[in-house]
């Protein structure tokens, strides 16, 4: 395959330069046309949002090989998460405390969050940021856009533009654990002045800190263009296969220190000698093909619109080893024994087709306007099946199915946006959205009764929402900016949240989400300078918050809370003092809340009922998170510290530090704080024959912190002596996603 990419890529190569020496391009109308399918949905200058823009130059800096949320984990308000402990496998993100669900991610305009998860699993889509021109992170409500419900961000990227010259590039990095990433990227640049191909094909491999947790990914992105004067229409296609083996059940503090930092304890089992074994074979693996048609038209100076269609397949399924289980809830009997020692694999396949659109109107001195929306089905299909069952007698059938559930969404919006400056430097903000989403699910579930009866998984849901921001920005002499906004938002439930609560003991109805969000900023910018402050001040109504549990899939378990808030205030600064040198800086202080909170508590007789624990911090919303990064430059020459501090993070809503052990100790229930610094040197020089290469090295936490990015933990409640305490019960955990110490990644680009 890479021999069969660099043979047409020099062929495309040659030709494009035959061509390009008879033509003259509109080099900014290229790159403009291409950008159209985005402009609706960003925020500029005059829009009254907090965001932030990373081109491609800034992509590229820390671009060596892990995931996109470790690239992004330098903006405000951001933290990450590793299941492997070092950004390659299963990542996520969160912003300003809001889990992945909450957050939207949008390619071209288009949804990539998953339909019924409402997350971006950015393992499937490996080596994604290679293939980006540019993305701009929103957070809070953001702007109107499409796809899923923006709850505490909005993560909008635009894929690669198809240049107007020539070239192919080689991406090589290696490093600890294993660790490495193959990349390489070709253009044709414009062929005939209409015509241009480009691609990358990526393979990114890694063992992981964590024991067994490796991660291979595959990928390639492809696109064929046309090009007019006023008019691009693009085919892309990209995908990602991935092989990752199971690191989200995370260990306890006690198991660290008996096995060691990097103990995994997925896939373990009792061997046949009474030994403890791990099932090689505790593997997800997940195939996702992305397509999309782009048209672009430009009709006049003020009129431009684009249109969308695409289509994505998944297909994929992980494998997991499970000791005593009972046969019944796998639909099978056995004379030998009720219980067995299995091999399952749960799977899904899913079709996620549908349109966007948007129309873009500009006077180019007043007034901005834009409508747009869009309509989305997704199709999947839930089912289990088992590989191999130690205590049942006769052959298995491979097509048997211990659960089988078909669900169906579909998600319509339309919105219209009018940026007016009605005096001068004063602009007012109008975006209005309504949103469309109907659900339905049909089949069986996991679960079953106390009567051995398995339990139906069924649904048919809609909802409606209006989603209005209104805001002011007003631009000053002298590099000032001041803006204001208020925003509401809605968001459905998701899949896991309808199924886990099947789990409870009594019935609970998931419901949807409301947000009432206000920001307040200030920027200030001149050549040397620029600095920016942001208040928000976000209300929940029934917002879902992580409860620190985790479901039967090891997926992380949220629950409604009926009312909450996150407030804060986001700093950021740069200062050049002279040529090469620049200081980065951004820090968030927030407190985050849930009020009213109740906890589930425990009698003397195992009977439950609820106490109210009064007002609480909200679980994995750190209080206090600083980047800092110095950079310098010269003669081709680079070097940057980044660094970056998250304070402690509850695991629980329930406001408990610890809980009580039988023995009197007490265990933790708190994420510790970390401080963590990585060191980039690089070195870029040009030959004769080569337009640039650049060889470099990164060491990620330099100082050798240890430290967890994420965890769970569950715990029981009872009163004692008129007060609440917490204490395990029997059944309490703490668990911990341990990083890994100190490592580097070496890096080599070689660019024709």
């Amino acid at each position: 395959m890479k021999t069969l990419l660099l043979t047409v890529s020099s062929a495309l190569l040659g030709v494009a330069a035959t061509h390009a020496q008879n033509e003259k391009v509109d080099t900014t109308r290229v790159y403009d046309l291409q950008e159209v399918q985005v402009h609706a949905l960003r925020a500029n200058a005059k829009t009254p949002v907090a965001f932030n823009d990373l081109n491609r130059q800034q992509l590229e800096a820390v671009n060596f090989g892990k995931d996109v949320p470790s690239l992004l984990s330098q903006l405000p308000s951001v933290t990450t998460t590793s299941d492997a402990g070092t950004g390659i496998g299963y990542t996520g993100i969160r912003v300003r405390g809001t889990d992945p669900t909450r957050i939207n991610i949008t390619a071209n305009g288009i949804p990539l969050n998953d339909s019924e998860s409402s997350q971006l699993y950015w393992v499937n889509l490996g080596d994604l940021a290679s293939s980006m021109q540019s993305m701009q992170v929103q957070r809070g409500v953001g702007s109107s856009t499409n796809g899923a419900g923006a709850f505490g961000a909005t993560v909008n990227m635009q894929t690669e533009n198809i240049g107007v010259k020539p070239y192919a590039s080689f991406d090589l990095s290696a490093g600890t654990y294993g660790t490495h990433k193959e990349t390489a990227r070709f253009s044709t640049g414009l062929l005939s002045g209409h015509w241009g191909l480009q691609g990358r094909l990526s393979n990114i491999g890694s063992d992981g800190y964590i024991d067994r947790a490796s991660a291979r990914l595959n990928s390639y992105f492809l696109q064929g263009g046309y090009f007019s004067d006023n008019t691009v229409v693009k085919f892309i296609t990209f995908n990602g296969t991935e092989k990752t083996y199971h690191a989200w059940d995370y260990a306890s503090k006690a198991d660290m220190e008996k096995y060691g930092r990097t103990y995994n304890p997925s896939g373990a089992y009792t061997a046949a000698d009474g030994t403890t074994a791990y099932y090689r074979n505790q593997t997800d693996n997940y195939h996702q093909q992305h397509y999309q048609l782009l048209w672009n038209q430009l009709l006049s100076t003020s009129w431009n619109f684009n249109v969308a269609l695409h289509y994505t397949r998944g297909d994929g399924y992980y494998e997991q080893y499970k000791e005593g289980q009972k046969l019944y809830k796998y639909l099978l009997q056995s004379s030998v024994s009720e219980k067995s020692d299995l091999i399952r694999q749960k799977r899904m396949n899913n079709d996620f087709y549908g349109t966007v659109l948007s129309a873009n109107y500009t006077d180019h001195r007043h007034l901005t306007a834009n409508i747009g929306g869009g309509w989305n089905k997704y199709d999947g299909d839930h089912y289990g099946r088992l590989v191999w069952v130690r205590q049942f007698e006769g052959a298995l059938n491979p097509q048997h199915k211990y659960y089988d559930n078909k669900a169906k969404k579909t998600d319509g919006n339309i919105y219209a946006k009018l940026n007016y400056e009605f005096l001068q430097g004063l602009n007012g903000y109008v975006d209005l959205q309504y949103r469309h989403v109907g659900y339905t699910m049909s089949g069986t579930s996991q679960e079953f009764d106390d009567d051995h009866n398995q339990r139906p998984l069924t649904l048919d849901r809609t909802y409606d929402f209006f989603n209005p921001k209104f805001g002011l920005t007003y631009a000053l002499p002298k590099g000032h900016t001041l803006y204001a906004s208020y925003a509401i938002a809605h968001k459905e439930p998701t899949r896991n949240d309808f199924e886990d609560m099947m789990a409870e003991t009594e019935a609970v109805n998931p419901k949807a989400e409301r947000l009432n969000d206000v920001e307040v900023g200030y920027k200030y910018e001149t050549a040397k300078f620029t600095a920016g402050a942001n208040f928000y001040f976000m209300d929940y109504d029934n917002q879902f918050v992580l409860t620190g549990a985790q479901d039967s899939n090891g997926e992380m378990v949220a629950r409604n809370i009926k009312d909450s808030y996150r407030m804060g205030v986001e700093l950021q600064a740069a200062w050049r003092p002279f040529t090469g040198f620049q200081w980065d800086v951004n820090a968030t202080w927030s407190r985050n809340r849930a009020k009213n909170m109740q906890v589930t508590a425990l009698n003397d007789d195992w009977s439950q009922y609820y106490v109210c624990v009064g007002t609480t911090p909200l679980a994995y919303s750190p209080d206090f998170v600083l980047n800092n990064m110095f950079s310098y430059e010269w003669r081709g020459f680079k070097a940057s510290l980044i660094s970056k501090y998250v304070s402690e993070q509850y695991m629980t809503n329930s406001g408990f530090k610890s809980y009580l052990e039988e023995d009197g100790s007490r265990t933790s229930a708190m994420i510790d704080a970390m401080f963590v610094s990585d060191l980039d040197l690089s070195y870029s020089f040009s030959t004769k024959t080569l337009k640039r290469i650049t060889v470099g090295v990164t060491v990620y936490n330099l100082f050798n912190e240890t430290y967890e990015s994420n965890g769970s933990c569950s715990m029981n409640f009872r009163e004692k002596n008129g007060k609440v305490e917490a204490y395990n019960g029997g059944w309490a955990w703490s668990t911990y996603s341990a990083q890994a110490p100190t490592h580097f990644l070496a890096h080599l680009s070689v660019n024709f």
